[in-house]
């Protein structure tokens, strides 16, 4: 399973609510608190994405961050790169030398064509498409684990 840290998570939480109101200058308590996380992790993940030049970081009384482009033009390939680094499904396939059979492995090259895939998807997605509302029914049955399977809950 392709699973992106809470980190990052939290960075595409944080980008997308700021999206919302582009022009506003927000601190990091009132990211923290409209995204439910503590202060310390949103300190974290904002000085991330302002020392990745995505955000600005401003000093003063009225200081905080905002947004250092227009949402339509920072993707959420930026942002998952700012937070983790290159996209990558294995790590022979992000970059060189860290596996010792890369250069037998006949897998390398399909592993490189999928990462080009899903980071050119995640670089037509940009902050303004993710700050929409999407208006689709989620199928709460089918995101029930098996516990709660075996407790009658049916899909």
């Amino acid at each position: 399973m392709l699973r992106l840290s809470k980190l990052t998570d939290y960075g595409t939480v944080i980008m997308t609510h700021m999206a919302r109101q582009p022009a506003r200058v927000y601190s990091a308590a009132e990211v923290a608190t409209a995204i439910g996380v503590p202060v310390p992790t949103a300190s974290k993940v904002l000085k991330t994405l302002a020392r990745e030049n995505l955000l600005q970081s401003l000093r003063g009384a009225h200081g905080g961050y905002l947004l250092s482009r227009p949402p339509d033009e920072i993707s959420i390939a930026q942002v998952i790169d700012a937070m983790e680094g290159p996209v990558g499904v294995t790590e022979c396939s992000a970059a060189l030398g860290l596996c010792a059979q890369e250069g037998s492995c006949s897998l390398r090259a399909n592993w490189q064509r999928v990462n080009q895939v899903i980071h050119h998807v995640l670089s037509d997605l940009t902050l303004a498409d993710m700050a929409q509302p999407v208006f689709q029914p989620v199928d709460v049955v089918a995101l029930v684990g098996p516990a709660a399977r075996r407790a009658g809950v049916r899909r």
